[in-house]
C-alpha cells in the first residue's frame, strides 16, 4: 500500500486512522498526518511510534501518493490551494465529506477522486462505508479502496443519487438507534423502579445478541419479529404502541437530513463562488 497522508485527524479521522492501525492493515510508517490543531497529531504520534506529523497540508501532499481529507466543507477552498503546488495527476484524493460534489473537486485539482463515507461502527472493523468514484477514478483505484476499507468495513459502492440517505442509515443511524435505546432505559426506569445501571446492561446486552443473529444470519428483520411476537403473547400488546408512534418516524427524520444537507450544499456552493471571485 502506498503512502496514505491524513488531513484532518479529528473525530473521524482519528477513527479512522486507529482502526487501520489496530487492526493492522497499515503500519505507522505508512502515514502521514496533519491536523490545524498540531496537538492532536502530535498525540497520535506519540500513541504510534513511526507515524509521522506533517508541518503543514503541502508537505502532506508532497510526501503521499493517497490524501484523505477529513476536514470541514468550508475549509475545502484554502485546502486546496495549499495542495495545488504538490498535486499531480498520479495522487489519489478520497473526502470522506459529504457536501462537496466530486465533480467540483475534478476542477479543482488533477488528480482522480473519490468520497468514502464511514461510519463510528468502523472503529469496531465493523459496519459499511460508502463509496463514490470520480469520473477519473480507474479500475486500480477501486480496487484499492475496496483493499484499504475493506480492513475495517464492508465498502460498497453508491451513486451519488442515493448517498445521502445510504449515509443517513449507515452514518447517521447509530446515533439514531443509540437515542432510541436511551429512551427505552429511561422509560425502564421511569415505569418499574429498574436501576439505570441494569436497565443500560439489559439493553446493550440485548442488541449485541440482536446483531449476532442478524451477523449469523439466523433470522432477518421481519422474520426475528415474527419468532418473537407470538400471537396474543406480551411482545404483541407492546408493539401496540409501536405501531401508532413509530410508521412516518423516520420519514421526518430523512426529511429534516436531507434538507439540512441541501442547505449545506448550498453554503459550500456559495463559498466556492466566493472564493472565486477573491482570487
Amino acid at each position: 500500500m502506498n503512502r496514505i497522508g491524513v488531513i484532518g485527524t479529528g473525530s473521524m479521522g482519528s477513527i479512522l486512522l486507529e482502526a487501520w492501525l489496530t487492526a493492522k492493515a497499515l503500519s505507522p510508517t505508512q502515514l502521514i498526518v496533519h491536523n490545524r490543531t498540531p496537538a492532536k497529531a502530535v498525540r497520535l504520534a506519540e500513541k504510534y511510534p513511526g507515524l509521522s506529523v506533517a508541518q503543514s497540508n503541502t508537505e502532506v501532499a508532497q510526501t503521499s501518493s493517497i490524501l484523505l481529507l477529513c476536514v470541514k466543507p468550508s475549509e475545502y477552498n484554502v485546502l486546496l490551494e495549499q495542495l495545488a503546488p504538490a498535486l499531480t495527476t498520479n495522487h489519489l484524493m478520497i473526502t470522506i465529506t459529504s457536501p462537496i460534489k466530486l465533480k467540483q473537486l475534478e476542477t479543482q485539482v488533477p488528480c482522480p477522486v473519490a468520497r468514502v463515507v464511514p461510519s463510528i461502527t468502523n472503529a469496531a472493523k465493523s459496519g459499511v462505508s460508502l463509496c463514490e468514484f470520480g469520473s477519473r477514478i480507474t479500475q486500480q483505484h477501486r480496487q484499492n479502496i475496496f483493499s484499504l476499507f475493506s480492513t475495517i468495513s464492508q465498502p460498497i459502492e453508491v451513486s451519488e443519487t442515493y448517498l445521502r440517505v445510504s449515509s443517513d442509515i449507515t452514518s447517521c443511524g447509530p446515533a439514531f438507534l443509540s437515542y432510541i435505546l436511551q429512551q427505552m432505559i429511561e422509560d425502564a426506569e421511569k415505569e418499574t423502579g429498574l436501576s439505570h445501571e441494569a436497565a443500560t446492561y439489559l439493553v446493550t446486552h440485548m442488541l449485541i445478541g440482536m446483531g449476532e443473529l442478524l451477523k449469523q444470519e439466523l433470522f432477518t428483520l421481519p422474520t426475528l419479529q415474527q419468532r418473537v411476537c407470538v400471537p396474543g403473547g406480551i411482545t404483541g400488546e407492546g408493539l401496540v404502541a409501536l405501531q401508532k408512534g413509530v410508521p412516518g418516524l423516520f420519514a421526518e427524520v430523512f426529511h429534516r437530513t436531507h434538507a439540512k444537507f441541501a442547505e449545506d450544499q448550498e453554503l459550500v456552493q456559495q463559498q466556492w463562488k466566493n472564493h472565486v471571485k477573491q482570487h
